[in-house]
């Protein structure tokens, strides 16, 4: 049974650690969503148990997941050691409208305004259903990790604007990347090119690095 919207903070924040050390298996039976044993065909599966079982309410909307809290949901796989296994998919880019776009109207930063992070096991050796959820921490961007998400993003709209987008790697960029995000190979967008026309690109999405995850958690674990 999926869950009615938190209408507070701290109801959220309740329901979530109520959650910690439960498995996938036993929360995807509680909200009706089944839990594969291969991770390769679980994937996004941890994220929409947790939706669920939450009560959020964005579904694929531009808008952060617990829409009347602004507040967003990310669920993070660990390591054993206890670090991020990948990186954190933040937003789709909408290619066509960055030169339009400043960073407060951004999608990134309305997505980053406030995260509750919940971590998810991921030892390769354990199936998908025996993964359990860790405690939960929830983020308010401090001033540094907002001028360094800030300065990643205006540099890579700014690129996209231009029509640079084909030179975009997943080099670029110290806390946040650009990365293709398409369910097909096939799938293109529309996207300026650098004399002001239109190209078909690959989609693709901003993503958090992992070792600004790792950090943010690491803060968070020691102002607990």
């Amino acid at each position: 049974m999926c869950a009615s919207e938190p209408r507070t903070e701290a109801e959220l924040l309740a329901r979530a650690w109520a959650l910690a050390g439960l498995t996938l298996g036993e929360l995807g039976a509680r909200v009706s969503v089944e839990v594969p044993f291969e991770p390769v065909r679980g994937k996004g599966v941890a994220g929409q148990i947790l939706e669920k079982a939450l009560g959020a309410t964005a579904a694929s909307r531009a808008e952060p997941d617990f829409v009347s809290l602004g507040i967003e949901l990310k669920t993070i796989p660990l390591d054993p050691s206890g670090k991020p296994r990948e990186s954190t998919f933040v937003c789709s880019i909408s290619l066509s409208s960055m030169a339009d776009t400043d960073w407060e109207q951004s999608t990134v930063f309305r997505k980053l305004a406030k995260v509750l992070f919940v971590p998810i096991e991921a030892a390769s050796d354990k199936p998908l259903p025996h993964r359990r959820v860790g405690r939960p921490a929830l983020w308010t961007p401090s001033h540094e990790e907002q001028r360094m998400l800030r300065a990643d993003w205006e540099r890579l709209s700014e690129m996209i604007a231009r029509g640079d987008v084909e030179h975009i790697t997943g080099h670029l960029g110290r806390v946040l990347q650009v990365r293709p995000k398409a369910a097909s190979g096939r799938s293109r967008r529309r996207a300026p090119d650098d004399e002001g026309a239109v190209q078909w690109t690959v989609p693709r999405g901003f993503y958090l690095r992992p070792g600004f995850t790792a950090a943010v958690l690491t803060r968070l674990r020691q102002q607990e």
